[in-house]
This record gives structure tokens, sequence and C-alpha cells, in this order.
């Protein structure tokens, strides 16, 4: 484990001073009460602004809505799923028991969340330059235009319209557990293409985030399968 965590450093050219963080930052919240949430808030927060900053240096061009909509097609699950993916984290994250059976480790919102709180904890570890800095790094394959901004639709209606184009019933959404006190629950959500046979899981802090996080996880796969 020394050794991955050591190439994941490499991979983010960012030393960790203090390891805990990054070994928090990959704990799932069913594996300890130490778990990485507060860490993906934060660099929920510091993903934004450090890929606002970007998208306002190369679309110099494009208006303030535009920006958003870019924006908001780049920090969504499916693209973070894909760079987690890319620097090896289903390997590095420690999940419970139950998690594991259901392969957790390679949910679409486990995997992106667990993403955002990397960045978190580089932020607390060298500061905003060296969280940019491994933000930068981790866009800097992904090609920066104007269209991304159609691309912005939320999973759920992006699904829908999927399904509705090959003349297919809406998806059914049914939350299958909940986690935490009443005022912080975490809702588990399936989303079922009852046609396909297909179920695909997501969580949120919400039932509508968690809904959105399913329908994400859904269509990544169907993506995959229709390309």
């Amino acid at each position: 484990m020394a050794d991955a965590l050591a190439a994941l450093q490499s991979k983010l050219q960012h030393r960790f001073q203090d390891p805990k963080l990054l070994a928090r930052a990959l704990t799932h919240r069913s594996f300890s009460a130490e778990h990485n949430e507060r860490l993906e808030f934060l660099g929920d927060a510091v993903l934004n602004l450090a890929v606002a900053a970007l998208l306002y240096e190369q679309l110099a061009s494009l208006p303030e809505g535009d920006l958003t909509k870019v924006r908001a097609s780049l920090v969504r699950q499916e693209p973070l799923h894909q760079i987690a993916l890319g620097l090896g984290l289903p390997a590095l994250l420690r999940v419970g028991e139950g998690e594991a059976r259901t392969n957790g480790r390679n949910r679409p919102s486990i995997l992106a969340d667990a993403l955002e709180a990397v960045v978190g904890a580089v932020y607390l570890d060298g500061g905003y330059p060296a969280a940019e800095a491994v933000v930068r790094r981790l866009f800097q394959d992904v090609e920066l235009k104007p269209s991304l901004a159609v691309a912005a639709k939320d999973p759920k209606t992006e699904l829908q319209e999927l399904l509705q184009g090959r003349k297919m019933n809406l998806p059914l959404y049914r939350v299958v557990g909940t986690l935490g006190a009443a005022h912080k629950q975490t809702f588990d959500v399936e989303c079922e293409v009852v046609e396909l046979g297909m179920v695909e899981r997501g969580i949120g802090a919400s039932r509508r985030a968690g809904e959105q996080a399913a329908a994400a996880a859904m269509l990544m796969v169907l993506k995959a399968k229709w390309k």
C-alpha cells in the first residue's frame, strides 16, 4: 500500500507533508468514523474555483452563463470518475465489508467523491497554489471548448432523453438505504431501466442528489454499451 500511495503522489506531483490527510481522503464512511466526507466538501469548493479560473483564462470569449455550464460539465460525476480511474483510486480506497462485497470501490459516486477529497487534502497540506496546480494537471488532457456548455444537462434529464430517444420507458428510482442522523442523512438510491434489466446505484446527501448520482452511473454504463 505504501508503494501505491507513493505512486499516487507521483501522479499528482504533490508529496504530502502529512500523509494522514491522503489516507483520510481515501477512506469511505463505511470503513471508519475518520472518513473523507469533510475533505470531499472542501475539495468540491477548491475544485470548482480552480476549474473556474482555468476556464476564465482559456475561454475568454464565453459569457458568464456559458462558463458556468462548461464548469458544470467538467466537475460532474462522470468526468471525475474517469480521472479517479486514471489515478488508480479503486485499488487505494478503504471501504467497509458491505461496500467491498457490492464493488463499492468501483462505484462512480464513491470514486468521484474520493477524488474531491484528495483535492481537499492537497489544499490542507500545501495550500491553494498546490491544490490548483494539481487540478490543472488533472484536467490537462481535457479539451476545453465552448461546446461543453451544451453537454451540461443534469444526469437525470440526460438519461431520460437517451431512453426516450430509443422509445423506452423512463427509469425507476428507489431509495434502498439511508445512513446517518436525521439531520445529516446520506441516501443510497437505485436507478433501474426495466426493459434492459439493468440497475445502478448512487449516493447523495439528499434523495435528489442520490437519484442524480444513480442516473449518472446508469448513463456511463449505457454510453459504453451503445457507443
